[in-house]
This record gives C-alpha cells, sequence and structure tokens, in this order.
C-alpha cells in the first residue's frame, strides 16, 4: 500500500494556545535524531511526501536542519504546516534545505491568545518569508477560519495585498499571489473528540486510504486529526508499518471508509469527515 502523503509528528510542543485546536494532553515530547533514523527507513516504501506535523510547532524543534537533511537522504519531499511565528528565525534553514517541498502558514493563528508581537508585524514576518521563498519552494497561506473567528481577515488581505500586488489568480482552492505562492480558505470544522455527539457515520474518509499518522512516540494513527492518539494501530518503533496496517483494527477502519461507512467512535464524532459524508443509498449500495 502507498500512501499520497504521511504525517510524522516530530513534536507535540507548541509555542501557541490557538482556539481552533484543541492541543494534547499527552506528554510533551520531541523525536529524537536516533528515533528518526529509525523511522524514516519503515516510511520510506509507503509514501513521496512527508508532513513534519500533526499536533505541535515543527519549527520549533532544535534538530529541524538536521531532519530535514536526513529526510533528503531518504528521498522524502518535506511539508511543513506552522502558525509562522518562528519563520523569520527558521528561514534560511528552510530555504537551504533541499528536501523541503512546502510550507502551510496557518494565518488563523493570529487567534491565539499569546503572541507577543503586533498582529502586523506577525503577518509581515509570514509574508516576507513568502516573498523570499517564492519561486524557490511552495508557500500556502491558510485561513481556514470562514464561519469562526474570520473578523480580521479583512486586515490580513489587506496586508498580503502589500506584499503581494494584485491581480492574483484563481486557483482551485483560493488563488495564486506569486509564484509558488498561494492563499487558501476554508471553513472552521470540529475537531473529533470522543465525547462529542454522534454525527452521520456515513462517510467515506481518506484515513488509511490515502494518508496516516504517526505521533511522537510512534504511535500509528489513521489519520492527522486523532490529536490524542485515540486510535492506536501500533506503534512503528517495535513493529513494522505493514504487520500495522494489516492488524484487524486497520481493516477494519479501510474497509469501512471503503464502503462509506466510520467503524470507529472517533471517526464517527469527527467534524471534518463530514465533508466526507455520503447517502445511504450509496453506503448501502
Amino acid at each position: 500500500m502507498r500512501f499520497r502523503k504521511i504525517y510524522l509528528e516530530i513534536s507535540n510542543l507548541c509555542n501557541l494556545q490557538c482556539e481552533f485546536c484543541p492541543g494534547t494532553k499527552r506528554a510533551h515530547r520531541r523525536v529524537t535524531v536516533e528515533e528518526m533514523k529509525v523511522l524514516l527507513p519503515k516510511l520510506r516504501p509507503y509514501t513521496d511526501f512527508l508532513y513534519f506535523h500533526l499536533m505541535g510547532e515543527p519549527l520549533s524543534h532544535p534538530d529541524l536542519a538536521q531532519f530535514l537533511d536526513m529526510a533528503g537522504e531518504h528521498g522524502f519531499k518535506v511539508i511543513l504546516t506552522t502558525n509562522g511565528t518562528l519563520l523569520k528565525r527558521t528561514q534560511n534553514i528552510l530555504l537551504n534545505a533541499p528536501a523541503l517541498h512546502k510550507v502551510n502558514v496557518s494565518l488563523h493563528s493570529f487567534e491565539a491568545n499569546d503572541i507577543t508581537i503586533p498582529f502586523t508585524q506577525y503577518l509581515d514576518e509570514c509574508f516576507e518569508f513568502g516573498k523570499t521563498a517564492e519561486n524557490k519552494k511552495i508557500v500556502i497561506y491558510r485561513l481556514w477560519n470562514v464561519g469562526g473567528a474570520d473578523e480580521r481577515n479583512g486586515e490580513i488581505f489587506d496586508r498580503m495585498k502589500l506584499h503581494f500586488p494584485e491581480p492574483w489568480a484563481h486557483d482551485r482552492r483560493g488563488k495564486r499571489i506569486g509564484e509558488k505562492i498561494y492563499w487558501e480558505f476554508g471553513e472552521k470544522f470540529d475537531w473529533p473528540d470522543l465525547s462529542a455527539p454522534v454525527l452521520d457515520p456515513n462517510i467515506a474518509c481518506y484515513g488509511l486510504r490515502d494518508q496516516l499518522g504517526v505521533l511522537c512516540d510512534g504511535t500509528v494513527v489513521p489519520c492527522c486529526l486523532d490529536h490524542e492518539g485515540d486510535i492506536p494501530l501500533g506503534n512503528l518503533f517495535e513493529e513494522s508499518l505493514d504487520a500495522i496496517l494489516t492488524s484487524p483494527r486497520a481493516a477494519a477502519i479501510f474497509d469501512g471508509f471503503m464502503n462509506g461507512r466510520a467503524v470507529e467512535p472517533l471517526c464517527q464524532r469527527c467534524g471534518y469527515a463530514q465533508r466526507f459524508r455520503i447517502t445511504c443509498e450509496k453506503a448501502e449500495g
């Protein structure tokens, strides 16, 4: 089995506490260099694209530069998702890493309650990174807050235009504002939570079909939204990924989604997965 992408959480520590992010109650942890040497060869047969993210802020990891080099040596293309606050500090690391393919910047992180710099300075540093990276790396500015705390989106666009003047080209999920530079918008969604009410279980999600996640302690989970490891399928430090994926639990999840049904309680409570809701008739047919 090959996946379009695999999420490898190199750290579950973050320097912000954003309202839209559920965070995690798991013990704080960072992947070590020695652990990365174990994980990368185990993941390489299964994907070309590796996301250094699930929870946490990947740019805060002290071994980020070495991890990017190691991933490149294994032939991975790396994608990073960041809140943007550390882009200025890590700019040289990112731009000089051949393995780095794309950087997603979550501009909706301005909702965080402990950003100590002015809002305009935060935005300028995010956009200045994009200007420097233009035509070198793919940079995507995300505003996944439509229907949520989106009252300052107009200010964000005005600031964006100062760095990336219009006209902008239309794109499938947003607009292209520079060479390899994009902004994307999306609706705010409810993260899966076992304490939440059950939603429509008739979904054909992409978990274990085109993606999976590996938490920083080696636990394999079906997707990037299992922030607490509520669906542990196995541990990559102890088992091969093939053994984990062929386990009865993993097989049931995969078969369920292939047949339009969420079998796990967490998946049945996932607001994001409702985007993949299908009719009962299709699920039964």
